[in-house]
């Protein structure tokens, strides 16, 4: 995933930058950099890795030093970037936040139009950022460019770039992440995260439409190119990327997990001594559930933030897996033979949640009731890296799948993402039984989406059901 800044001001904006990418820490965990510029000292640009340490402690030295009325910052859980790149567009610096599915073949067509070489990052990629600025370079205004990766991008891609006369911004065209725009006497910001500006003293303005590019100065937002008619944000930001003080198109982050609680409450039997979310962002969908069913409220284990202060976790799973069981802290008097209803934002590959469902019968629970806050994952998101290092064949859905149907033979994956199927049924019954839970029961997709509150033709919803 990744999370994304930028500020323009009648005066210096480099501490409304700094503070206004730091909070978006929750988005990633390996990469994070600012550029800014200033018509005295023209551009700057400092990239850190922060898999050892928060952006704020990586980059407290830089921000002493950078001196900028415009200016862009970007955490990232893959990609160095902001990139300063020197074209016959004159040098700008750019960010993105994406994915990109075609790039040998974008690769293949760059160099064949005489393009002469990429530098490849640590693992062997190319940085699509660095793509996505050869893609624009092939065009002879910004604009045209900007657009034009939109076009032949298979994927998705946010755009930010700052230049001397402002900074550009394209949010991807079937709008998959946000673009929220705020405002201050001084100037104007952009932001992955409405929230994140709201402490420097901006208002929101607005959210930028699917594909729309606008470009940004101290006086005002300019849209260069118009919104797209067709949206489909993804729905995984309000199950479990989304901070719970953002919203999305109106809907908050918060409200909607409670709402989601409720609709898992309103459709279940079951009758545990108390309800419990996994933190962080499990813990506002057990709220719902408890203010709906009437069963109390508690927190059997607490999240040690002190040392792990983010949600996100190194990309090795084996490290993953560790630092979470690590970072749930016990309290035994709230788990000693209780019957317990754990609510987590999703079940992938199964290998944490069993590990807490073992951790809570090693403390003295006496049941563990299992209800994901959303439907069970069956394919590998396209357009957002969530879980970029996964097969779709390492997902737990995936596995019993297999087991049932066989390997090798086609399946028809529509019959496991309905929930009134035999094989759905079967499929849960198994991933219950594999993960050791006293039960399972997933959120419905129809609940979920009734949960956001918004058009489903609005709504990215392939993880589940394999529709674009």
């Amino acid at each position: 995933m990744g999370g994304f800044f930028a500020a323009v001001s009648k005066n210096d904006c480099v501490f409304d930058l700094f503070f206004g990418t730091d909070y978006h820490s929750h988005l990633g965990t390996r990469r994070a950099g600012m550029a800014v510029y200033s018509k005295e000292g023209g551009f700057d640009r400092a990239i850190h890795n922060i898999e050892n340490a928060p952006f704020r402690t990586k980059f407290d030295k830089d921000v002493n030093k950078m001196k900028g009325n415009m200016g862009i910052g970007c955490i990232s859980d893959y990609e160095p970037q902001p990139l300063l790149v020197r074209s016959h567009h004159g040098t700008y610096a750019i960010m993105t936040v994406g994915k990109i599915n075609n790039m040998d073949k974008i690769a293949e067509d760059i160099f064949s139009s005489g393009h002469g070489h990429f530098l490849e990052m640590s693992g062997g990629d190319i940085n699509p950022t660095e793509m996505v600025a050869a893609i624009i370079n092939q065009k002879d205004h910004l604009v045209e460019g900007i657009t034009y990766a939109q076009e032949i991008i298979e994927g998705s891609m946010t755009i930010v770039l700052l230049t001397e006369k402002g900074i550009y911004a394209a949010r991807d065209r079937r709008g998959r992440t946000p673009v929220s725009v705020g405002k201050k006497e001084e100037g104007h910001c952009i932001s992955f995260e409405s929230f994140a500006y709201l402490n420097l003293g901006y208002v929101e303005e607005r959210e930028l439409g699917p594909g729309e590019v606008v470009i940004i100065t101290p006086e005002g937002v300019t849209t260069l190119a118009k919104p797209g008619s067709e949206m489909k944000i993804c729905t995984f930001l309000w199950i479990y990327y989304g901070y719970p003080s953002s919203s999305y198109e109106g809907v908050s982050v918060e409200k909607m997990r409670y709402n989601c609680g409720r609709m898992l409450a309103l459709r279940d039997d079951a009758e545990p001594d108390n309800v419990a979310g996994v933190p962080d962002s499990g813990i506002a969908h057990a709220i719902g559930y408890s203010n709906q069913s009437g069963i109390p409220f508690s927190r059997p284990f607490i999240k040690y933030t002190p040392t792990w202060p983010r949600s996100f976790m190194p990309t090795m799973q084996s490290k993953r897996n560790l630092i979470a069981k690590m970072k749930l802290i016990p309290v035994h008097d709230l788990i000693q033979g209780k019957s317990l209803l754990l609510i987590d934002d999703s079940i992938v590959r199964g290998t944490q949640l069993r590990e807490t469902t073992e951790f809570l019968y090693q403390s003295g629970a006496r049941q563990v009731h299992i209800r994901p806050a959303c439907p069970p994952i069956l394919y590998g998101c396209k357009y957002l890296n969530f879980s970029r290092s996964t097969s779709e064949m390492e997902l737990i859905t995936r596995r019993i799948i297999t087991e049932m149907e066989g390997e090798g033979k086609r399946v028809n994956l529509s019959a496991y993402s309905n929930p009134e199927t035999a094989e759905y049924q079967e499929m849960v019954k198994r991933i219950g039984v594999e993960l050791n839970f006293t039960s399972l029961r997933y959120h419905r997709l129809d609940d979920m989406i009734e949960a956001v509150g918004i058009d489903r033709d609005k709504l990215c919803t392939y993880c589940w059901d394999g529709k674009e």
